[in-house]
């Protein structure tokens, strides 16, 4: 099976700083995949350079036949473009529109939608999606809990339609209620919508046990690789990461 994402040998540096290092991982369509690592490790930088926001100093990345990226002596497709292609970020840290209403937060996740039918189509399918942004529609985004906010980052990055979503921390700093809701709401996003998922999560055990395919990341280089059930197994992840 051709990957949907595919990376290869990618690197990126912050001025001396090598932030990836040769970074080779692949994405199949239709799966759950996972990337787990300590705060530092480059999670963050990868997705970063996935939506053009970083660039390469070596390597490529390809989003089925489309090369987004390659090292930065050649062409790279620009962050707005790679967004038309299918490709959706929930940043870390959610970067909503605080002073927006949460209506208006929808409305930005589909900036590149020029059908208003669709768009207003949409916006009801999240609301039902995430009852509570439906009861909240006119208010202020600033007023949302931690919680809410990152159903709304999540549902702002889906009313584009995306193919493949990518979601850095969704459960960052939030309580171990909401964090296992919005893993539910991310398993349920995959089966019914058939949208592939990249995750990038601190939280080992609940990534892993999300996903069908994990990779672990040290230092900007990825250490180990394999089936989620077979990391959540090993030896050097229950040490380093599970606490076992």
């Amino acid at each position: 099976m051709k990957p949907l994402l595919n990376i290869e040998d990618i690197s990126v540096n912050y001025g001396a700083i090598k932030a990836l290092k040769n970074v080779s991982m692949s994405v199949n369509k239709g799966h759950i995949v996972s990337l787990i690592g300590a705060n530092g490790a480059g999670k963050s930088t990868l997705l970063k350079a996935i939506v053009g926001l970083e660039p390469l100093i070596g390597g490529s990345i390809t989003y089925g036949d489309i090369t987004l990226a390659t090292d930065n002596i050649r062409k790279s497709i620009r962050t707005e473009n790679i967004a038309k292609l299918g490709i959706s970020l929930v940043p870390e840290g959610r970067h909503v529109f605080t002073d927006m209403s949460v209506e208006e937060n929808l409305d930005m996740g589909a900036f590149l939608v020029r059908d208003d039918a669709l768009i207003k189509r949409k916006k009801e399918e999240m609301y039902d999606f995430f009852p509570i942004l439906g009861e909240r529609r006119r208010q202020k985004t600033r007023s949302l809990s931690g919680g809410e906010q990152q159903m709304m980052a999540i549902a702002r990055a889906l009313m584009s339609s995306p193919k493949l979503l990518l979601l850095d921390e969704p459960g960052l700093g939030l309580a171990p209620l909401i964090v296992q809701d919005i893993f539910e709401k991310i398993a349920y996003i995959n089966k019914t919508e058939n949208i592939t998922v990249f995750l990038v999560e601190q939280n080992a055990k609940m990534a892993l046990k999300a996903s069908t395919e994990g990779y672990v990341m040290e230092n900007g280089r990825i250490v180990l690789s394999g089936s989620s059930e077979k990391l959540l197994k090993s030896k050097e992840v229950q040490e380093a990461y599970l606490g076992a």
